[in-house]
């Protein structure tokens, strides 16, 4: 297991490939009840956890990473409400500029190939230390409003991240989405042989489908009034 950048006397090795893993947190009471008092949404609350903890991991090298469900919680099922990425799949071509998604929303699964996103974003002076690396601040947005914060470090050299996110000088080890009371954490990174890189592709399964079809398939989903205030919550986790 790698905990930070190799050195080699004064110098430097920075990680060109290698498997990430990463913790995602989500605050369920905060994410699907906030604003919403009545016995109904009591009675579920009181059935599910507080906090739901997903593995992913993302196994990359220079060009190309795949990133896909972890290690099961067989102990913290939600039932309806597992979150719209629960179980998403992203590959990405960086040479190609190229992203095949496959990802679940309600009952069906989708398979998206699309260009990688072309975010902008704001470096900022704060630092952390992440799973041994240091690692710098930054910050976009998605869905035009939705703020994303990022922490990647250089040491790790390709521009990728969890989720279909990239577009840094370095990887990203931690991402957070406030507005879904959600983060991404790395928790350690893994260097991976020849055999480990075979993984590396895209995912195949699913109904071919674009942007603008997965929006209607969100606007379908939560047309019944009990479901339109989670209309919002469900199209940015559709959109990561």
């Amino acid at each position: 297991m790698i905990s930070s950048a190799l050195t080699a006397g004064s110098q430097t090795i920075f990680i060109k490939k290698g498997n990430i893993e990463y913790e995602r947190k989500t605050n369920t009471y905060r994410l699907y009840f906030s604003g919403e008092e009545n016995s109904f949404w009591d009675q579920i609350k009181k059935s599910i956890p507080q906090f739901k903890t997903d593995h992913f991991n993302l196994i990359f090298n220079e060009s190309r990473s795949v990133y896909k469900i972890g290690k099961e919680n067989t102990d913290q099922k939600i039932s309806y409400f597992e979150s719209p990425a629960n179980e998403n799949t992203v590959y990405k071509d960086l040479d190609q500029q190229i992203s095949v998604s496959q990802k679940q929303v309600f009952e069906s699964h989708f398979l998206i190939s699309d260009s990688l996103k072309n975010l902008e974003w704001k470096l900022l002076p704060e630092t952390r230390t992440i799973a041994g690396f240091e690692c710098h601040k930054a910050l976009t947005k998605i869905c035009d409003s939705v703020v994303v914060v990022a922490f990647y470090s250089d040491e790790i050299t390709p521009s990728n991240g969890p989720e279909s996110f990239g577009g840094l000088p370095g990887m990203i080890l931690e991402l957070a989405v406030p507005r879904l009371y959600t983060t991404w954490t790395a928790t350690k990174l893994e260097q991976i042989t020849d055999t480990d890189e075979k993984v590396i592709i895209a995912p195949v399964k699913g109904k071919k489908a674009n942007q603008k079809e997965i929006i209607a398939k969100v606007d379908e989903g939560t047309k019944d009034d009990t479901w339109q205030n989670f209309h919002n919550r469900v199209l940015w986790f559709v959109s990561l």
